[in-house]
């Protein structure tokens, strides 16, 4: 794709089943526990949480159980502790990547929009990951710190739901990014909120009440896989259509003569 004109834009996504398949926080929780971070019932609560979270997607009450558990996992622990273990999680949720998500990002890129990662994950996994994407960067948790130790306490809001289009509506007036231009992707209803926030929401394999929303307003959705790639075009606006358009060119493009992977 040809770089747009006009005034640069964003593309956010989404982190656990839109850009990796499954659950990124059992990834940093199983990390966290064999470097002695996390006791073995932290683990078992996460991987409870991610098997939950594969099957019926998420929720405000999990999502703020999630929240106040990692928080109070890592009370106490020294920055450096928990940064150290990037090294470990990142090429886990590289390896969770999926191509089709990949595709995305890169003809973003290619189209003159800055890309982001944006999810309730600690924020110091987030931005290494994104930087190991070759995207523009991560927007995560933040908790806070003192003298070098989290207190267990959140220095910015939860990076989830409302919090999410308050980070996107603070970092497009930062940078200058016209909303109306820009895209967002996620598979949760949780993430109306930031969906809304922007002009070319697209649902990506969304659950249950997602789906629903998204056909009510025209959004397109997209479904894929390394077993299955489908799109469904049922929309009703110029925005949806043009997603859509842009999707298809992806799936076109990996069909026919591939793409970077």
């Amino acid at each position: 794709m040809t770089q747009e004109s006009g005034p640069r834009a964003a593309a956010f996504f989404d982190l656990d089943r839109t850009i990796i398949s499954g659950s990124s926080a059992f990834t940093f929780g199983h990390v966290a526990y064999n470097a002695g971070l996390f006791p073995r019932s932290e683990l078992l609560k996460n991987l409870s949480s991610a098997i939950s979270f594969h099957f019926f997607g998420a929720s405000d009450e999990k999502s703020e159980l999630v929240k106040d558990r990692i928080l109070n996992s890592i009370k106490g622990t020294n920055v450096n502790d928990l940064r150290n273990l990037s090294a470990e999680i990142v090429p886990r949720l590289l390896d969770a990547v999926k191509r089709e998500s990949r595709g995305l990002i890169d003809l973003h890129h290619d189209a003159g929009r800055d890309t982001y990662i944006i999810s309730a994950s600690p924020i110091e996994i987030i931005s290494d990951l994104a930087t190991s994407m070759r995207m523009t960067g991560g927007i995560g948790t933040v908790a806070k710190v003192t003298e070098g130790i989290y207190t267990g306490e959140l220095a910015e809001p939860f990076c989830y739901g409302e919090g999410k289009a308050i980070a996107i509506r603070k970092l497009a007036a930062a940078n200058g990014y016209p909303l109306e231009l820009c895209y967002a992707y996620s598979d949760s209803a949780s993430d109306l909120p930031m969906l809304k926030t922007v002009g070319h929401p697209v649902a990506v394999n969304p659950d249950r009440n997602l789906e629903i929303v998204a056909h009510q307003r025209g959004w397109p959705i997209v479904e894929f896989g390394r077993a299955r790639k489908r799109i469904i075009t049922r929309t009703s606006t110029a925005v949806g259509a043009g997603a859509v358009a842009f999707v298809t060119y992806l799936l076109g493009r990996r069909n026919g003569r591939g793409a970077a992977s």
